[in-house]
């Protein structure tokens, strides 16, 4: 009988996935690796590469439990080839295999890597698709054919129908709306109550993750003390437990919103169990959807967040794939500004840009709106190479796998694809993150200065933006009120905004 070995990387640890789920456990084994490659791609924040090693470990324990034979080799593994393929071809000769069997990984790097393996093992290789997602590449293919622009409203809609969450037994939407955006867009007072998400003491296995991660890793961006993430599926579903209980029910209201010293508010933080697979999505937004119907949860609450995961999260993953290896290359505002050094250490006197890359450095998390409109809005204001952009975010967040993280950044955050995902650049002044934030009452700059001594950097950079650009943006309709703006303004303010923007953007380093 053939004997198949069933791969199993560090973001698919899902007991339901289609490689264990077609596969029978009496001639197979299961194999996982921990290996340098992959860890140093690019320099992983040291949490990111301790949450992925502590969870993997955790599930070659849960697959031995339910009668599945592991193979699993450490990173400290005197014999470890530091490579995926190497250490594949390592345990297909030591385990004597006739086949190799893996569930797609999720970035066109290993994808491309994997479909060379058949030769170089010698062996069959079966790529499956990955069943895990809601929605499968022939169906987004088939929803994004013909269209010149992909708009995630439509494509939501679709799998909002498709999937029946939220929807009426005559096949409306609840509330009669798709959308309660509008709803979710509120500031929040300092001294509003704010409970902490469900966090986890290192066990052993996590603890020698940690030990490991310390030497190996030591000159890594990030902390790695406190860790505290979900590692096995067990954690992840209490986590996700008193997220429906504690934070649902104003995760709507205050999703927007961003307090100085506050880091999770009213944010899920499950994107980590979701993304390496402890936790199923449809299966989340169930668990949110039933809140709504048991009258625990809101429905702006619970809209919003099952958009983030069957519209955003499905969509950017259909357009990854659409778009091909090719679509971290593009910068539609040709963008050449090398990425500041403050992205690494915190060291600006920008207090809305300081908290979020500090918080990132301790926890390897920041929420969707610090992501967006801090640390990505400033990089497309400075002009920061799009892929500069791209890997940092993919190295410094526990969540970011590059499926998800690249289109999120190339497309949304840095306008890098000319328009393909979003309608109009995230380009704001310090206006709107005044708006929604108290990081400017503590900041050095005063966000009600335009321009000159002083001035909030987010003012100027806006307006030095938006001229740079015309010849692009000018011609974008959600932009016209801008340029109009723009061309209403004195000379002399005009180049008094230049002016503070190419001081500015001298100085950075």
């Amino acid at each position: 009988m053939a004997k198949t070995l069933i791969l199993i990387l560090g973001d698919q640890l899902s007991s339901d996935i289609a490689s264990l789920r077609d596969t029978g456990r009496n001639d197979a084994v299961v194999f996982m690796a921990e290996v340098y490659e992959e860890a140093t791609y690019v320099r992983h924040h040291k949490k990111k590469i301790a949450l992925v090693f502590a969870a993997m470990r955790h599930f070659a324990t849960e697959l031995r439990r339910d009668g599945w034979s592991v193979d699993y080799v450490t990173l400290d593994d005197p014999n470890n080839a530091g490579s995926l393929a190497q250490e594949v071809a390592r345990a297909v000769s030591r385990l004597a295999i006739d086949r190799v069997v893996v569930v797609q990984p999720g970035e066109w790097r290993l994808v491309t890597e994997i479909g060379n393996w058949g030769d170089f093992l010698g062996i069959p290789v079966t790529v499956l698709e990955d069943n895990r997602f809601i929605v499968s590449h022939a169906r987004f293919n088939d929803w994004a054919g013909g269209r010149k622009q992909f708009r995630m409203e439509y494509f939501y809609r679709e799998i909002r129908r498709e999937t029946g969450l939220l929807m009426t037994d005559s096949g409306e939407p609840e509330g009669g709306r798709w959308n309660f955006d509008v709803e979710n867009r509120k500031t929040m007072s300092p001294d509003f109550f704010l409970p902490l998400p469900t966090q986890f003491e290192p066990d052993e296995i996590t603890q020698e993750v940690l030990n490991l991660v310390g030497s190996r890793f030591a000159d890594h961006f990030g902390d790695l003390s406190p860790f505290w993430f979900a590692v096995s599926r067990a954690q992840a579903e209490a986590s996700l437990d008193a997220f429906i209980e504690s934070f649902l029910p104003h995760f709507g209201d205050y999703q927007d919103a961003m307090v100085d010293g506050e880091r999770f508010l009213y944010h899920s933080v499950l994107s980590t169990s979701i993304n390496i697979g402890l936790l199923n999505p449809l299966a989340v937004c169930r668990a949110a959807e039933q809140a709504y119907y048991n009258g625990k949860a809101p429905l702006n609450a619970v809209e919003g967040f099952i958009r983030q995961i069957i519209g955003w999260r499905e969509y950017v993953r259909g357009i990854y794939w659409l778009e091909g290896p090719s679509y971290a290359e593009r910068n539609f505002l040709q963008a050449a500004r090398a990425l500041p050094g403050f992205y690494w250490t915190g060291n600006t006197r920008m207090a809305c840009v300081r908290a979020a890359v500090l918080q990132t450095k301790e926890e390897a998390y920041a929420h969707h709106i610090q992501r967006l409109m801090v640390t990505g809005t400033f990089a497309l204001l400075a002009g920061v190479r799009p892929k500069e952009v791209h890997e940092w975010y993919l190295a410094v967040y526990a969540d970011a796998f590059e499926w998800v993280e690249l289109p999120n950044t190339l497309g949304m955050s840095q306008y890098a694809d000319g328009g393909l995902l979003a309608s109009k650049p995230y380009a704001a002044s310090g206006t709107y993150i005044d708006k929604m934030s108290d990081y400017c009452g503590n900041c050095s700059y005063k966000v009600k200065l335009k321009h000159g001594e002083g001035a909030c950097p987010f003012n100027f950079l806006y307006w030095d933006f938006i001229a740079r650009n015309d010849e692009k943006l000018r011609g974008n309709p959600r932009l016209g009120m801008a340029y109009r703006t723009w061309d209403k303004m004195k000379d002399e303010t005009k180049q008094g905004h230049r002016d503070s923007a190419k001081q500015f953007l001298d100085s950075l380093v």
